[in-house]
This record gives structure tokens, sequence and C-alpha cells, in this order.
């Protein structure tokens, strides 16, 4: 019986040498992964600020009539962007750098929400750019020509409807566009997250 008894506890402790062998597997792989979709996250952000940046530098200034005022608030909102921009950049290399250089599973499960708290916020400012600076330079548009215009106030409420649709249209494209990049990065890092939280090291 005693023999039997050693012989069961050799077992065991096979058994939760294997399972904390595969549970190591497993964090390396996720770690991984993770680190790697961290990077591309921040490698897809620089591609994203040159591309845009370069691109409102080659197209040709807008035929919009814009008052001074709103000429230099859209000028420092340009600049604003730009360190904003610089700013998350900052974060999302911070985000790799501390993602790839964490040792445990519970540093990298705070590393993945960190990510992903830092993508959502990223995505709603830019939403938010997107619908400001549209509102603004419609708003102005539309001052413009009713000043110079007679037009009735069923004109003008017809023009407001219509140029609200058109912002709620290129807020959700612009929706759409971080959905298709971002969201299938934050998809991936919410599988890692939830597959670490099955593994105890």
């Amino acid at each position: 019986m005693k023999e039997l008894d050693l012989l069961k506890k050799d077992w065991q402790k096979s058994d939760n040498s294997f399972e904390q062998v595969s549970e190591i597997e497993i964090y390396k792989m996720i770690h991984k992964k993770s680190s790697s979709i961290v990077k591309w996250i921040f490698i897809i952000s620089i591609i994203e600020f040159v591309v845009l940046n370069s691109l409102s530098f080659l197209l040709p200034d807008d035929k919009m009539s814009k008052s001074g005022t709103i000429e230099i608030f859209i000028t420092v909102l340009d600049y604003l962007s730009y360190g904003v921009a610089l700013f998350f950049m900052y974060l999302f290399y911070k985000n790799y750098r501390s993602i790839s250089v964490t040792s445990n599973t519970k540093k990298l499960m705070e590393c993945i929400l960190n990510t992903r708290k830092t993508v959502r916020y990223y995505i709603g400012y830019n939403l938010f750019i997107v619908f400001f600076v549209a509102v603004i330079l419609l708003s102005n548009e539309i001052q413009i020509k009713f000043a110079t215009n007679n037009d009735d106030g069923a004109r003008i409420f017809f023009t407001c409807i219509v140029m609200l649709i058109f912002i709620l249209i290129l807020v959700g494209i612009v929706w759409l566009f971080y959905q298709l990049i971002y969201g299938i990065l934050l998809k991936k890092l919410n599988r890692n997250y939830a597959e670490l939280k099955k593994i105890d090291l």
C-alpha cells in the first residue's frame, strides 16, 4: 500500500509539472503575440500620422470661405492636433516597451488593459476632432452664405439638417476606418487577455 501511495504521489507531481510547463508555454506565446500586436498599433499610428499629414500638405487648400477668426482657429487646432497625435504615439511606444519587458501574467494583463484604454481614447479623440472641425467649418460656411443671400427660415433649416446628416456620415466613415484598423488588433488583444485569465503562473 505504501508503494502504491508513493507511486500516486509521483504521478501527481508529474501531472503538476506538465501543467506548469504548459502554462509557461502558453504565457510565452501570448506574451509574444501581445507584444507584436502592440508594436503594430504603434507602427500604424506613425503611418497614419505621416500619410494624413502628407495628404493635407499635398492637396490644394479647400475653397470653403473662412473668416479670419476661423482661419486662426483652424491653424491653432492643427498644431494642437500634431502635439496630441505625437503624445498618443509616445503612449503607444510606452505600452509596447512595457509589454515587451514584463515577466508575469498579472503585469501582462495590466499592459493589455492600458493599451486597450489608450487606443480607445485615441479613437475617441479623433472622432471628436472630426466632428468638431466639421461643425465649425460647415457652420461658418452656412453663416457666410446666409449673410450674402436672402434665404427664408425653411431653407436655412433644411440646409442645417443636410449638413448635420453629412457630418454624421463623415464621423461614421472615420469610425469604420478605425474599427477596421485598430478594432481587429484590439479583438486579438481581448482574446489574449481572456486566455491569460485562464492561467495562473
